[in-house]
Formats: C-alpha cells, structure tokens, sequence
C-alpha cells in the first residue's frame, strides 16, 4: 500500500504542476474530454500525454490454489503521442508500463506473509491513424509491446508481468448524439501474444477485449458513464485459455483546457481460470 500511496502522490503533484501552467476557460464548443475521444486524433504538432493509473485487487479464484488468497496488482501506463501529419491523420508515440504488485503466501505454521515486486515492465512504439478519411470518428491505435522483465515472476514467486512480446491493436469508433448530452464509445482490443511457451502463460495466445461506454453530459466540462467489457485469451498453442467480464463507471472532469481526470470502478463479474476482484482507477490527460 506504501507504494500504492506514494504513486497517488506524484499523480497529485503532475496534476498540481499542469493545473498551473494551464489556461482555465474552455470555450463553448466543448471539452477535450467531449470532443478528443479516443477515437480523435490530434493535430500536426499537437501533444496527447496520459498517465493512467490502475489498483486490482483481489482474494476470490476461481483456481482453487488461489481463492481466498490477496492479491494486488498495480499498473502505471505512460502514454506520449504526437501528431505529424496536417490532415489528423497520423499519430505517433510510446507506450511504458511500471508494475508494482503484491501477494499474500501461507507459512507453514499457518500465518501469512505479503512479498511484493515492483519494475518498469514494458515498452511499445505506437502509431495511431485514421484508416477512412471520411470516417473521422474511427481509429486505430497499433503498438508493438517489448518486455523489460527476464522473467515474469521473481525470487519470491510474486508475478510481476507477463515475459513476451506483443503486438496490440485496438479499434476506436464514437458516436455522439444530437445534443451533444450522450455518447456513446466502442473498442476492441486485440493482443497477439508470441514468444517461448515457457517463458509465459499468455505466449502464442491471442486476448480479444470488446467494450463498450455510454457517457452523459451535464456539461462540457463534466461527464459521468458507464461501461462493460469481456476478455477472451485463446489458446494459439500454449495449452491455456481465460476469459471474464467487468462492470463498473466513472466520471471525468475537464479541469483546464488542456487537462482533464479520469475516475473509473470495474468489478470483474464472472470468469473462467482467472481471478475475480475490483479495480480502482485514476487517469490524467494533457493535450497541448
């Protein structure tokens, strides 16, 4: 939890610090958060930094080894994009990751002990584009992940991240209705997993994620949404597969014109050979 408290910290200072060098007015044609969706790209010149920040727990299994088990799982994602082309269609960028994650072991006399791990994990060039030119509202964000980690568990049998590359793409498409009051936004994320089978659980698997948010807007600066979301792992060869479903919501908040934050609850509902907990999120964006 000391780790967990000292990343709300420096997640509080980054806030204080853009809060200052940021314009307050936002003009009346709406928000970033409002019109800059995921599915949007920004413009030649423009920069699109996030740090998202997530805190999974849980200590319910559906492998029996591990239920009633705590465990923690936190990830930190730094994401920097650019545009460089005029007719926003091309975005640039990199992906990091920074895990910091906990369990709970039973002794042999029956008391339990917590071990924790923490590391930068991963790193992903990335390229966002807008395939349609007419289809301004669908895109494509492709990366390309490359572990940081030898092995994803380390001398305290504490996992840590998954050891294999992978190459993401995720399919953005939005639609706001007339009024500009609701929202409605959709992706599927597709991960093709490869690498040596003894290196990790998910090497030569493909995860599909498919979900879906509906937003509501009480006004541009502010919105409150819901969300749901399934998660396929399929067996390309490893001889293991997973899936689940979360729930949850969230608000954001448009701070400044060019910084905007991010609440969002999940509660993984269901699942098969995979944990069952809740997750706690907090994200902060800046495009200038």
């Amino acid at each position: 939890m000391k780790i967990l408290k000292n990343h709300v910290l420096m997640a509080g200072l980054l806030l204080s610090t853009l809060t200052l060098i940021a314009q307050d007015d936002i003009d009346d044609g709406g928000s970033v958060i409002q019109n800059l969706t995921p599915s949007k790209l920004i413009a030649q010149g423009q920069w699109d930094i996030k740090l998202f920040n997530n805190f999974f727990t849980q200590n319910e299994s559906t492998f029996p080894s591990e239920d009633g088990i705590r465990q923690n799982f936190f990830t930190s994602t730094l994401e920097v994009f650019t545009g460089i082309s005029p007719n926003r269609r091309v975005n640039i960028g990199a992906i990091v990751e920074y895990r910091a994650n906990g369990r709970d072991f039973v002794l042999i006399d029956g008391s339990t002990e917590r071990r924790t791990t923490t590391g930068l994990t991963s790193f992903a060039p990335a390229i966002k584009f807008v395939p349609f030119k007419n289809v301004g509202n669908f895109s494509v964000l492709s990366a390309f992940s490359i572990p940081l980690i030898s092995d994803e568990f380390d001398d305290n049998g504490v996992f840590l991240d998954q050891n294999g590359f992978t190459w993401q793409n995720r399919f953005f498409y939005d639609y706001t209705f007339p009024g500009k009051k609701w929202q409605i936004f959709s992706e599927v994320n597709s991960e093709l997993n490869f690498g040596d089978e003894e290196d990790s659980f998910a090497n030569n698997s493909l995860r599909l994620t498919p979900g879906v948010f509906l937003s509501y807007f009480p006004s541009s600066k502010f919105t409150v949404l819901v969300l749901g979301q399934h998660t396929e792992l399929i067996d390309l060869g490893n001889d293991f597969s997973q899936n689940f479903t979360t729930l949850g919501g969230g608000a954001k908040y448009q701070l400044t014109k060019e910084l905007n934050v991010e609440f969002l609850y999940t509660n993984f509902v269901r699942g098969r050979d995979t944990g069952l907990g809740e997750s706690f999120n907090i994200g902060l964006r800046a495009v200038f």
